[in-house]
């Protein structure tokens, strides 16, 4: 039998607990819809994403495609005539006042000449470069007529095998094997990145040359030689007279002899001849003793050996080959070595005894 049930009573509203209940349900709202709209603005401005083009953008920045025909490349006896593209190349250890001084006093067009340098990383390399580089921006930032094509400095990934460049160290006999390698690879450095396919001549000046005619380059073309190098002095006063006097400096300019051949017969593979050392009497013929009349400046001399002091060489003797071995090459480095090089490659050398540049009097 069922029990009947008593009263029901009902509980009464709690009305500060839904109070409570709806300010937290706002709160909640307003924090979603806040949230939501400061993240907005991260992705409204963004670009949309697109695939790339599928034309590369490399297409446009490659470079022009330059052609040059180096049968149109003239080398001739009038070189200005012809508007003949000229190299001057100077391997530069001190930097001399006159040597810039006199490559400014050349008359030949400033706008067909490049000029190329390189120098040691060495302390008398620095100081060198901060001269060099000085009297560069003054040049180049004068008159336009007075500028040159363009300029080129280089310095040495090696270092200098001597740590002195002093006159009488520099020509010590036991010092010129590694003096002159090291000299070759600095000019095959210097001509392999400077040569351009518009060049007709290349001039070789040593930086301690400080007198040449000012129509050096023209007065050596116009020999019309592969191969040509004038004879090198020094000027010096006489202690004897007190007078102003000149002496033959550069030694490396000869034609060779039955006894120099006989020397090389019987040396090692990595033993080179050297010129100008009592200790080594070769009896050459020597380009620096066959100056005769003063006036007679276009004789010439057939050559085996030349120096480089000053060295006009036509520019398709380089790109045959022909280039400063820093290696004994039949005995012979360097320019005397580049001068056989030369030979085999067909290019015969030659001098002019009584055309004379002067070198720096240390």
């Amino acid at each position: 039998m069922a029990r009947p049930m008593g009263p029901v009573r009902l509980r009464r509203t709690n009305y500060v607990t839904l109070s409570i209940g709806a300010i937290l349900c706002l709160f909640i709202i307003y924090f979603l819809t806040h949230t939501a709209s400061n993240s907005q603005p991260a992705n409204v401005n963004r670009a949309p994403t697109r695939k790339p083009s599928s034309k590369s953008s490399l297409v446009t920045d490659r470079p022009p495609v330059r052609r040059f025909n180096l049968n149109n490349v003239t080398i001739t006896p009038d070189p200005i005539g012809n508007r003949e593209a000229v190299l001057i190349l100077t391997p530069m250890a001190r930097f001399y006042q006159e040597y810039w001084d006199n490559l400014l006093k050349l008359q030949y067009p400033r706008d067909l000449i490049t000029l190329g340098f390189i120098l040691p990383k060495n302390k008398e390399g620095n100081a060198a470069t901060t001269a060099l580089q000085a009297q560069i921006t003054k040049t180049q930032k004068g008159p336009v007529k007075d500028r040159f094509r363009s300029i080129i400095i280089e310095r040495q990934d090696f270092d200098p095998p001597l740590t002195s460049q002093d006159e009488g160290e520099r020509h010590k006999m036991e010092n010129q094997k590694a003096r002159r390698a090291s000299m070759s690879r600095a000019r095959n450095s210097l001509l392999f990145t400077t040569l351009g396919a518009d060049t007709s001549w290349v001039l070789w000046l040593d930086s301690d040359i400080i007198e040449t005619p000012p129509t050096l380059i023209q007065d050596l073309a116009a020999h019309d030689k592969p191969v040509i190098v004038p004879n090198c002095y020094q000027r010096y006063t006489d202690p004897e007279t007190g007078k102003p006097a000149e002496r033959p400096y550069d030694f490396n300019s000869w034609q060779d002899s039955p006894t120099a051949q006989e020397i090389a017969s019987k040396m090692g593979p990595d033993d080179i001849i050297l010129e100008g050392y009592s200790e080594m009497a070769t009896y050459r013929a020597l380009m620096a003793y066959m100056a005769e009349k003063a006036d007679e400046v276009n004789m010439e001399v057939p050559l085996d050996g030349v120096g480089g002091t000053a060295l006009l060489v036509k520019a398709d003797v380089h790109r045959d080959g022909a280039m400063f071995p820093p290696f004994p090459f039949y005995h012979l480095i360097e320019t005397e070595g580049f001068a056989k090089m030369a030979r085999r490659l067909g290019w015969h050398a030659t001098g002019l005894p009584n055309y004379k540049v002067y070198h720096y009097n240390e």
